[in-house]
């Protein structure tokens, strides 16, 4: 599944909605425009947290059909990947500090019919990408330590997008970032070459989900 070409994309991550209505959640997300959502799962041992497992997805994907983007911070992924398939699961992206044989991760998740995305932590150096440019649909660029909600944004990381763009070239591959992304550095993230904006907090903060993609929409393009 490629990735389609427009400017940008807003992929609220459930793990900041109101997780005691679910269902309901999704649906109101999904009538509000937004076609990306977006799970972040942890095992408790890549990161120290525990989250969402494949029972909540497979419930989840019988409410809805928007994009299912499943961020992986976990250990072992390869042994799940079927498995995150099976639930629904569209968009699948893995860390680079966790899988020991990233081009064949990557591999398997194109093989099962998902775009398969790369995710790099803030302290990782963006040489460690290298190797894996000419093969992942999108890398997922980590402006916070990974492992739990509501994180201030790492300053830096608009300059790493920045380099990771001009380091991904004339290649066909998206830039998604997540963590701290809020209406305040929005159109910051926009203007510096992210494709896909993960946002937590910063989406949930409004209770209306509709108003929210419009003002985030309006904000992300000020002054083009």
């Amino acid at each position: 599944m490629a990735l389609k070409s427009k400017t940008f994309k807003l992929a609220p991550s459930i793990l900041a909605s109101d997780l005691s209505c679910l269902g309901t959640e999704v649906q109101k997300l999904e009538k509000a425009g937004i076609e990306v959502l977006h799970f972040d799962i942890m095992d408790g041992n890549f990161v120290p947290n525990i989250t969402f497992g494949f029972p909540v997805l497979q419930a989840l994907r019988k409410k809805t059909k928007l994009i299912f983007d499943a961020h992986l911070m976990i250990n072992n992924a390869d042994r799940y990947l079927e498995d995150f398939k099976k639930a629904g699961c569209d968009w699948l992206s893995v860390h680079v500090e966790a899988c020991s044989h990233l081009h064949g991760t990557v591999q398997k998740i194109q093989n099962l019919g998902m775009t398969a995305g790369v995710a790099i932590n803030p302290g990782t150096s963006l040489d460690e990408l290298n190797g894996i440019l000419d093969f992942a649909d999108f890398i997922l660029l980590m402006s916070v330590n990974p492992g739990f909600a509501g994180q201030s944004f790492i300053e830096n990381s608009f300059e790493r997008v920045r380099e990771l763009k001009k380091r991904i070239g004339k290649r066909k591959i998206k830039i998604q970032i997540d963590g701290g992304i809020k209406k305040e550095n929005i159109r910051e993230a926009v203007s510096a070459g992210c494709d896909i904006l993960v946002m937590g907090t910063g989406f949930f903060s409004f209770k209306d989900y509709k108003i929210a993609l419009i003002e985030l929409s309006k904000e992300a393009t000020r002054g083009d």
